[in-house]
C-alpha cells in the first residue's frame, strides 16, 4: 500500500514538470537570428579608369599610399577572402551568401570600426588587399608540419580576425593612384578622414596644395611639404659639396630605381634647393629656382615648456632652500668653497731622515762577523796533522 503511495506521487510530480516545460519557451539562435539588421545595401561607383597598363612606378605608388592607409568600414565585413568587388561594378557574393559569410566565418569588422589596409598584391586583372591582417595566419600550412615531434612553427593559438577584399578591372590593372582606388572601395570602406599630412597640405595655399596632391616636389618646399607630397624616400645620401668640408652640408632624397624616372631632391638645412628628374630617354631636368610662386614657409620653431629657459635670458639664480626675496643672512657661509688640489704627502716612516721613494728600498743593515769564523762563513774542520 505505502509502495502505491509514492508510485502515484512521483506519476504526479513527472506530470507536474512535463506541463511547465510544455508552457515554456525555446529561444534557437539560427542564421536569421544572428544577421538580423546587418545591411547588405551596396552602390556602384561611376570612376573614369585610365586605359594605360599599370606601371612599375605606379605599382610603387600604390603600395607606398594604400598600404596602412586606416579608414571605417561602411558594410560588416565577413573574416572571408572571397569579397569580390568590380571596378564601378557589384560586389560578390550577393545579399543572402553574404549574410551566410558572416553567421559561418565570424564578422571582421561592423559598420563604423575601423580598418587598416596592411597588404597589397598585384594579380593580372585584379588588386588583392588584406584588412586588419587578413582572413589567414602567417604560415598557415607550416603550423600542420612537425620535425622529430617538433612544430616547423609554434602554434600560438591565434585566431585571424581580418578580412580581404578584391578590386576587378575589366581588363590589366590600369594606371591608376591611390585616391582612385579609394573612391572604387567607398562603397565597402570610408577613407574620408584626412590624415595629418591631409591635414597640414589644406593649410598651405593653393599652388603648393595642388602640387602635393599631384605628388610633386617644388623648389622652396621643406621637408614637412615634401614627405606629404611623395612620401619617405628610398635612400638618402648626405654629403658636402665637392667633399669639401669647408662648404655646406646637403642631403639628398632619392625616389625610384633606374629605368624608371628616378628623381633627386637635395636639401640645404629644411629646405629643397635643388630637384633633378632623370627619365629613360630623356634629358636630364634640372630645377633649381625658387617655384613656391611667393611663398615663404616659416622656419620650424621649438617650444620652450617644462622650465626649459628662454634664449637670451641671462643665466639662471642657482636653487635655494630661502623664500623669494629673503636676505642672506649676515655671517653665514654662502657660496662652498672646495679645497685646492694639492698632492697628498706621503705617510710618516720609521726613520723621519730617510724618507724612501717608491722605487728606493732601504738596503739591509750589514751585521758583525762572530770571531773564529772565517769570511766565508764555514766552520772551522779539524787542523790536519
Amino acid at each position: 500500500m505505502a509502495l502505491s503511495r509514492y508510485g502515484w506521487a512521483l506519476i504526479a510530480g513527472l506530470l507536474a514538470l512535463s506541463a511547465a516545460a510544455a508552457g515554456a519557451q525555446v529561444f534557437v539562435v539560427g542564421e536569421q537570428t544572428a544577421t538580423n539588421g546587418i545591411s547588405t545595401t551596396f552602390k556602384p561607383t561611376n570612376v573614369p579608369l585610365p586605359t594605360d597598363k599599370l606601371t612599375e612606378r605606379g605599382r610603387r605608388d600604390l603600395v607606398r599610399n594604400l598600404e596602412d592607409e586606416q579608414g571605417f568600414a561602411h558594410m560588416a565585413l565577413p573574416i572571408s577572402p572571397a569579397l569580390m568587388l568590380k571596378a564601378n561594378g557589384p560586389l560578390s557574393p550577393g545579399p543572402a551568401e553574404y549574410l551566410k559569410l558572416i553567421y559561418t566565418k565570424g564578422q571582421a569588422a561592423g559598420p563604423g570600426d575601423r580598418v587598416i589596409i596592411t597588404s597589397l598584391e598585384f594579380k593580372g586583372d585584379r588588386i588583392v588587399m588584406d584588412l586588419n591582417g587578413g582572413p589567414f595566419l602567417k604560415h598557415r600550412f607550416l603550423r600542420h608540419i612537425q620535425l622529430n615531434d617538433n612544430d616547423v612553427v609554434a602554434n600560438t593559438m591565434e585566431t585571424a580576425t581580418g578580412s580581404r577584399i578584391t578590386l576587378v578591372f575589366p581588363g590589366p590593372i590600369p594606371e591608376i593612384s591611390a585616391p582612385e582606388v579609394k573612391s572604387l572601395l567607398a562603397p565597402v570602406i570610408d577613407f574620408g578622414v584626412k590624415t595629418s599630412q591631409q591635414a597640414y597640405a589644406d593649410t598651405l595655399p593653393t599652388l603648393v596644395r595642388t602640387s602635393i596632391n599631384e605628388h610633386q616636389v617644388l623648389v622652396g618646399m621643406n621637408r614637412k611639404m615634401v614627405l606629404a607630397s611623395v612620401g619617405e624616400p628610398e635612400n638618402k645620401v648626405r654629403e658636402h659639396e665637392d667633399n669639401d668640408p669647408n662648404k655646406p652640408l646637403y642631403e639628398d632624397w632619392i625616389y625610384g630605381h633606374v629605368p624608371q624616372t628616378v628623381r633627386f631632391v637635395r636639401f640645404e638645412g629644411d629646405r629643397v634647393i635643388r630637384v633633378e628628374i632623370a627619365a629613360l630617354g630623356k634629358p636630364l631636368e634640372v630645377h633649381d629656382t625658387d617655384e613656391m610662386g611667393g611663398f615663404n614657409p616659416p622656419p620650424q620653431t621649438r617650444q620652450i615648456s617644462m622650465g626649459d629657459e628662454a634664449p637670451g635670458t641671462g643665466t639662471k639664480a642657482p636653487p635655494t632652500l630661502r623664500k623669494p626675496g629673503e636676505p642672506v643672512p649676515a655671517g653665514s657661509q654662502g657660496k662652498v668653497q672646495f679645497p685646492d688640489a694639492r698632492p697628498i704627502p706621503a705617510p710618516p716612516s720609521e726613520h723621519p731622515d730617510t724618507i724612501p721613494s717608491p722605487q728606493t728600498f732601504p738596503q739591509p743593515i750589514p751585521q758583525p762577523i762572530p770571531q773564529g769564523i772565517p769570511q766565508g762563513g764555514q766552520q772551522p774542520g779539524p787542523r790536519q796533522q
